[in-house]
């Protein structure tokens, strides 16, 4: 970066050690740039999804479905992991995708109790498309990036990520 060239999470740290000298806002830097570019990507995802009628919430669970390969059926237990939210949102997502013909509620044949969670045919056909076109916005996202700054980013990104997992 140019000595000239802050952004505006420079300009937030310049203001705070100028107002509070004693603490060290040094964290303030990169996870500013995170939240400010976590924000940023998922206006950019979210135009994505929109053009093929789904939220990122949507794409979450039809991705893990076809990503769980044929015949892309999972319990709701292995949804919820895979997504990691609640029951009740899990419902709710389930509840809004069967209506709009995307996944359908199949009786698990291992326990009676239980129920299956299917992509439809439309369901495949509308993820296969969005994914697609998710991949190739992601590319063009980081397209500004070289091959080594994208390997040393993630390197770091993925350290950075075991501290919490």
């Amino acid at each position: 970066m140019e000595p000239d060239d802050k952004d505006h999470v420079d300009r937030i740290l310049a203001q705070w050690r100028r107002e509070r000298p004693d603490l060290d806002v040094s964290a303030m830097g990169p996870l500013g740039r995170l939240a400010r570019l976590r924000a940023h990507i998922s206006r950019e995802q979210e135009a994505v999804f929109a053009d093929h009628g789904l939220t990122s919430a949507s794409f979450d669970v039809l991705a893990t479905l076809r990503r769980s390969g044929p015949p892309f059926q999972l319990s709701p237990g292995e949804l919820l992991a895979a997504t990691m939210v609640t029951s009740g949102t899990m419902t709710n997502r389930l509840d809004q995708l069967e209506k709009a013909g995307l996944v359908k509620r199949l009786d698990n044949p291992e326990d009676r109790r239980g129920v299956i969670i299917a992509l439809t045919p439309e369901g495949l056909k509308r993820i296969d498309a969005a994914v697609a076109a998710h991949v190739a916005n992601q590319q063009r996202m980081i397209a500004g990036l070289t091959p080594e700054e994208r390997d040393a980013i993630d390197a770091l990104l993925k350290k950075f990520l075991a501290t919490f997992e």
